[in-house]
């Protein structure tokens, strides 16, 4: 099967895409996503093939995410997806585990934010959160995202505090992804629960970065970003 897969990928791929891919995923030298490779296939494309390999187990997805190739490492994370969402109880523990293990191979944005609400975050929604704070205050760019996107969940859930906590932790972060990521979880945030945001950034606006702050405050009227903004 995991053969049957690779052919796949394979015969997938786009030579003209991968070149944007490069590109857009910064793999150049010194760049976030350096050194990583491309087959060139588009998500939608990559979401479809994977669907159809949801019995392969996880000795086999390990190869996967093993690879240089970031497609084979997403397809792994997709098919990780499928899986949970139809596991009992024990084989979602397993999943997690197995994600959690493979965190530093989870290693571009895409990679972390198809995956990680929907397996460590729902898995999270009933459980101790403290895996969270401990990845929200790791050297690893990826796994402080892991941690706040993760968040995600809870807050589809209507559950705001860990967002606001992560938040606090990473909001002195001097990486721009890790910027965009709070900002991008203060704004979800804010769509369910408006008050809730403003609480948050009447404390803290002044000391955020700017990025994070322009992506908190995106869906604001335009006076409100003139208040923020003026800081």
């Amino acid at each position: 099967m995991l053969n049957s897969l690779l052919r796949e990928l394979k015969n997938s791929a786009d030579p003209e895409k991968e070149k944007v891919f490069r590109r857009f995923f910064k793999t150049g030298k010194g760049e976030y996503g350096e050194g990583d490779e491309f087959l060139g296939i588009t998500v939608l494309k990559l979401r479809s093939i994977s669907k159809k390999y949801q019995d392969i187990d996880l000795k086999d997805l390990q190869k996967f995410l093993d690879s240089k190739i970031h497609e084979h490492r997403l397809s792994a994370l997709m098919i990780l997806r499928f899986k949970y969402d139809k596991a009992d109880e024990n084989s979602k523990e397993n999943i997690v585990k197995f994600y959690l293990k493979n965190t530093k191979q989870i290693n571009n944005w895409d990679l972390v934010d198809l995956s990680c609400s929907y397996i460590l975050g729902n898995w999270l929604l009933d459980k101790n959160r403290k895996i969270l704070y401990q990845l929200a205050q790791s050297t690893n760019l990826w796994e402080k995202r892991i941690a706040i996107i993760s968040t995600f969940e809870f807050i589809r859930n209507h559950q705001y505090i860990d967002t606001l906590n992560v938040s606090k932790i990473l909001l002195n972060d001097d990486h721009d992804l890790i910027h965009k990521a709070v900002g991008w979880m203060l704004r979800e945030l804010g769509k369910r629960d408006k008050k809730t945001e403003i609480d948050f950034l009447n404390i803290y606006y002044k000391a955020m970065p700017r990025t994070m702050l322009r992506y908190a405050i995106e869906k604001f009227n335009n006076k409100e970003k003139r208040f923020y903004l003026g800081k």
